[in-house]
């Protein structure tokens, strides 16, 4: 394809339609997205509107940046994942480590990805053979490609969008449980004082 910077684009998106087509229940796509922060969205919102309606700023990151780091299973139809200050190699391997997880049988997974370098390095590479881990990357220009990146629209939209820093601080916890099943000590109850127990 003219104009395409990447030479197996189609040898890419073959083998992850075949992936998709023989092996369902065994396929995985990770990605991240972020940084979360608190951000006007329109047509959003976590409480009922009022006027004037007030929009947090956001030029002042005191509490720092956070990036979704999110899994899907393919088969099971199931999202899962972990609020993380940055992206790497070292957080990119914790990810392939769940979905592994998931499927603890040792016959083989596939995940499919971007081709972003945190997910291309050595260490990654060499864990995913031992672990019989195909990695599928997605073509450049192609993330349509990796079927999480359909989830991520509504769950930024719907989850994410326009929090205070308590709900903020609140959605990082929730996610955190989804993902890992746990609470964290003196984090036992959501800014609208539901229990997460």
């Amino acid at each position: 394809m003219e104009g395409v910077p990447d030479p197996d684009r189609e040898a890419k998106l073959d083998r992850i339609e075949e992936v998709l087509d023989r092996f369902p229940d065994r396929v995985f796509a990770f990605d991240e997205f972020g940084p979360l922060g608190i951000r006007p969205t329109s047509g959003t919102g976590w409480v009922p509107a009022s006027h004037p309606e007030q929009h947090p700023a956001t030029y002042h990151r005191t509490h720092g940046a956070r990036y979704f780091h999110g899994c899907y299973s393919v088969g099971d139809d199931s999202l899962w994942g972990v609020s993380r200050r940055k992206k790497g190699a070292a957080n990119t391997l914790a990810a392939l480590r769940s979905v592994r997880a998931a499927r603890p049988d040792g016959a083989p997974v596939y995940v499919i990805l971007d081709n972003l370098s945190a997910h291309k390095g050595e260490t990654i590479r060499r864990w995913a053979k031992k672990n019989r881990v195909e990695l599928c990357f997605t073509p450049t220009y192609a993330s349509w490609a990796n079927s999480i990146e359909a989830h991520f629209g509504p769950l930024r939209q719907f989850t994410v969008a326009n929090p205070t820093t308590a709900i903020q601080r609140w959605l990082t916890v929730h996610l955190y449980v989804a993902a890992e099943g746990t609470v964290s000590p003196g984090l036992t109850h959501s800014p609208w004082g539901r229990s997460l127990g």
